[in-house]
């Protein structure tokens, strides 16, 4: 087959459908004519980067890049043919290529399609970076579908929350993770599981659920299993798959994750192809990614962090990713090592865990050149360790789930000082501005004020919640983060504090609204506020200030016991204090930012260490 003719009349028919000429497309994808030239005229078999940049003029989607492929390997990555597009470090099931992945998520979307999933369907996974995990993303992208990512942290109350306010059709579960028992819980969640029949599924409480899939081989009362998915897929047309993936556009909604965002309780955030497609792709970009490389993924890929500053980059630059089910610092230091990995990515803490290893100097890191330290307060001491003892490139990305979720970035050729003090400066094709809080307008250079952006990355709003989208995106369309910054004169970013009150433990948004009002429900409790107290390991941890009842004698483990197995374990506070007051304002109200130094006072005069 002649790939090159196919990219290039594909490239060449988008364009004149759509009445743009050569000039018109080279000037807003940034290529020179006779690149294009040469392209639509079957002379070169363009690498992916000049066909991203095409694409986004053209308009694109997130199935693209898994379909236009022939038996050896993706079109668009001259030296993929031979190369794994998922490498799974800890599993059986070691590796697969392109193309098999691309006939396998066709597969499961010609299941999903047999048990009534549609354009528009909300299909939820709940579990680690399990193989599956990521065909039924890429299944639910070519039919239209809409997946909902759950946090394998949620409790029975969280999971619940979740699927009533996103809607979910079909939820998809394995086994557990730690002390939770997924399986039990989801029939806690729908008891009439275990008495009709699969498909049928009819629940009260949640009308909108029809569908348990077990993602592995083991069969459960009431659920299907992948295997039988996959089988009720044979009954599925090709032309009815490819009905629905022709009337997918770009600025469909592909992604939806569960975030405290910047006000309130967990909202449902919408992404689309859009969205998650570009972000990924220009993360890679920073890092100079090619279809070389092989990035070692051990963050959670119900995250952003991983399913777009990881999954997209690599779906986008045609190189291989090495997927790690769940954190463990051995196990990604093999992984590592066995690859060959050329990136890493992490939060802090996992840094922290791999470096601190006993068994970290057995193992050859000279492989790596880059990767992202992320999610939380990045310590200069430890970016200079891993450069010095892991031998890459550190770069960071700012920004929140509401931005797809990179706004601001470093690039690995800035200067060490520049990568380690600094989150970078803009996404290509953003606008990202400080704006002062109080006028609106404009901060100068030097002067601190709430990091904002607009661009292709802004998500298309919070599900069925218009008036939380319009708290946080202005009449102008800036994205309000609700952090606050400062830009330099080399137009790089410093974050320097929050307006809003979240607490960011080790990469994991915590509102602490959510925890004061579960706090509210222990018996002796007057009143409850719950701030972050600053944390080495973590960046922050959650401090919880309780005013009792009057007579009541309370012990910080009775806090802690009440909150074990009812809430996720990121949320327990570490730290708790029982006050006779909340520092005020002279109208009566708390003054929520006092908290922290408070917290700090206290934990010095009772001698407890800030860990």
């Amino acid at each position: 087959m002649d790939t090159s003719k196919i990219v290039g009349e594909k490239i060449k028919s988008l364009r004149e459908s759509q009445s743009i000429s050569m000039e018109e497309l080279a000037q807003r994808s940034g290529l020179a004519i006779e690149q294009i030239e040469r392209i639509e005229n079957n002379i070169d078999l363009p690498s992916l980067a000049p066909l991203i940049k095409i694409a986004r003029v053209l308009g694109v989607r997130l199935g693209t890049f898994l379909d236009d492929q022939d038996e050896n390997g993706p079109v668009v990555c001259r030296k993929s043919e031979a190369k794994d597009s998922i490498s799974f470090s800890n599993n059986a099931i070691h590796s697969r290529k392109h193309m098999e992945y691309h006939s396998l998520s066709n597969d499961m979307a010609k299941g999903l399609i047999a048990i009534g999933v549609e354009r528009g369907t909300h299909v939820g996974i709940w579990a680690a970076n399990v193989p599956d995990w990521l065909t039924l993303l890429y299944a639910c992208a070519k039919i239209g579908a809409v997946y909902v990512t759950v946090n394998t942290n949620y409790k029975q109350s969280e999971l619940e929350y979740l699927c009533q306010n996103s809607d979910m059709h079909t939820l998809c579960i394995v086994n557990g993770e730690k002390d939770s028992d997924f399986v039990q819980m989801t029939y806690t969640m729908l008891p009439e599981l275990k008495t009709c029949q699969r498909g049928h599924l009819k629940s009260e409480r949640f009308p909108y659920m029809k569908n348990v899939i077990y993602v592995g081989q083991e069969k459960h009362r009431g659920m299907y299993n992948t295997a039988e998915i996959l089988l009720l897929g044979n009954n599925i047309e090709d032309s009815r798959l490819n009905e629905l993936k022709s009337r997918v556009s770009c600025h469909d909604v592909v992604n939806m994750q569960y975030t405290s965002g910047t006000t309130g309780f967990p909202k449902g955030v919408m992404l689309t192809h859009y969205n998650i497609t570009n972000n990924g792709f220009l993360t890679g970009e920073h890092m100079k990614f090619t279809a070389d490389d092989k990035l070692c993924v051990c963050v959670p890929l119900f995250h952003c962090f991983g399913v777009v500053l990881a999954t997209m980059n690599c779906l986008t630059h045609g190189c291989t990713q090495v997927m790690v089910e769940r954190f463990n610092p051995l196990v990604v230091l093999a992984s590592i090592h066995k690859e060959r990995c050329t990136a890493l990515y992490g939060v802090p803490t996992m840094f922290i865990a791999e470096l601190h290893h006993p068994m970290f100097d057995l193992f050859d890191m000279s492989s790596l050149r880059t990767g992202i330290m992320a999610g939380s307060l990045c310590p200069v001491e430890l970016m200079k360790q891993v450069e010095e003892k892991m031998y890459m490139k550190v770069t960071s990305v700012y920004g929140l789930t509401e931005a797809a979720p990179g706004m601001t970035a470093t690039r690995i050729d800035d200067p060490f000082d520049v990568r380690c003090n600094t989150v970078g400066h803009d996404f290509e094709h953003t606008e990202v501005k400080v704006i002062d809080p109080e006028t609106g307008e404009e901060c100068p250079v030097g002067v601190q004020g709430e990091m904002c952006n607009r661009g292709y990355n802004t998500m298309k709003g919070y599900y069925k919640n218009p008036e939380a989208t319009a708290e946080v995106i202005d009449k102008n369309g800036f994205l309000h983060s609700g952090d606050l910054g400062v830009k330099d004169e080399d137009g790089n970013y410093r974050i320097t504090g929050r307006i809003k009150d979240m607490i960011i433990r080790g990469g994991e948004n915590i509102y602490p609204r959510e925890i004061e009002e579960f706090l509210y429900q222990l018996e002796g409790v007057k009143d409850v506020q719950v701030a972050g107290i600053p944390s080495k390991k973590y960046g922050e941890a959650v401090g919880a200030f309780i005013i009792l009842h009057e007579g009541v004698d309370m012990h910080e483990s009775d806090v802690r016991d009440f909150c074990i197995g009812k809430i996720s374990r990121y949320k327990i506070p570490k730290y708790i204090f029982f006050i006779k007051e909340f520092p005020m304002t002279g109208s009566g109200k708390i003054q929520k930012f006092k908290l922290k130094d408070l917290g700090l006072q206290l934990c010095k005069e009772q001698g407890i260490e800030i860990v």
